[in-house]
Formats: structure tokens, sequence, C-alpha cells
């Protein structure tokens, strides 16, 4: 009889590296307490590394800087899947995810219709803060990121470089995603989006 702590193992092995690692995807391996319980003896022998509470790693090895960590994103992606919640980047980071920005933020912040809370990614903090359903309506992926850029650059203060890129990325957006996001924003956002259509 294998054990758990086998299975789990050579079902990492068979992952590629870089590969995010939760609990949940070794439930058929056993109680979520067994399998915890092997995850931490597969990073004792650094098989994994552990990189937020609940998500580990196979990590990918530079030849040479070692052990390479996964970005913030991917992380942030892992926690929005493994939790099933509805998520919108926000800020800085909605900038810099339309390349409306080059700085690369050291917080990431997600509006989230899951619990608040914060962890760091080596020297980024991800926060997850706790909205209104409201402000999780938008759909389209483009459109959803706009509507929080803008509100990031602020009323009036859009460049004229800034609003003609913004309306070409628009542009690559499902029309019917675009048109039902258009009327959740505010009336000074819904005009410069207006002008995708």
């Amino acid at each position: 009889m294998q054990s758990i702590e086998y299975k789990i193992e050579k079902s990492i092995l068979s992952k590629p590296r870089g590969c995010l690692l939760l609990p949940g995807d070794f439930i058929a391996f056993g109680s979520s307490d067994a399998v915890r319980k092997a995850l931490d003896r597969l990073q004792d022998k650094e098989i994994i590394k552990r990189i937020a509470h609940g998500i580990y790693v196979r990590p990918k090895i530079s030849k040479i800087l070692g052990p390479l960590t996964p970005s913030a994103e991917e992380v942030a992606n892992a926690i929005i899947k493994r939790d099933r919640i509805r998520t919108v980047p926000t800020g800085s980071y909605a900038l810099n995810a339309l390349g409306l920005s080059t700085q690369v933020p050291m917080n990431i912040v997600y509006l989230t219709d899951g619990s608040s809370r914060e962890l760091y990614v080596g020297k980024t903090k991800i926060k997850f803060k706790k909205t209104t359903p409201k402000m999780l309506l938008a759909k389209g992926r483009i459109s959803k990121l706009v509507i929080q850029a803008l509100k990031e650059i602020g009323i009036g203060n859009a460049t004229e470089e800034e609003e003609q890129k913004i309306i070409a990325l628009l542009k690559k957006e499902d029309i019917k995603l675009l048109k039902h996001d258009i009327s959740l924003a505010p009336v000074w956002i819904q005009k410069i989006m207006t002008k995708a259509l």
C-alpha cells in the first residue's frame, strides 16, 4: 500500500516546475489533514516550497539564482481559483496590467467578494479587499480593468495619450461585455469608454 505522501510526491513530480500546488489538488489521495501533513513533509524534503498559507510550488531552478519564486500575480490567481472568489484588480496594478504604467506595483490590490486578507510574496504585498457585489459586476477582462485604472488616474486627469491607449484597448473587448460594463461605470468614465463603440 503506497503512502499518501508517496502518491502526492509522485503526482507533484509529474507536473512541470513552477507549477502552483494547492492542498485541494490532492483531495483524492486522503483527508485534508493527511494531505496537509504530507505536504509539510514534502516541504521538509525540499520537493516543494510553501509560498503562502495553503499554497505551494514545485520551484523552477535557475542555474544562477537557484530556486525561483512564482510572481505575486500567479499566487493571486491561484488563491482566486482555490477560493472561487470574484475579483477585480485596482489602482496602480490595473494601470500596470493595461500597460498604462511601467511601474511595477509593490502592492497588488484586488476588490473581492471573498474575505479581506493580506499576504506577501517576496516583497510584494497582495491585498484582497472585501467590496460590495455591485463593484464586481463588470464582466469584460479589459473593460473592468479600464474602469479601475481610470478611477486611479482620477476624474479629468487622463492625458490625451492615455485616453487613446484606453480606447484602443477597449476596441479589443467583446462588444456585448463592453456595453454591459459601460452601464456600470461612473458617468465621467462612461464618456471615455463610449468612444470605443
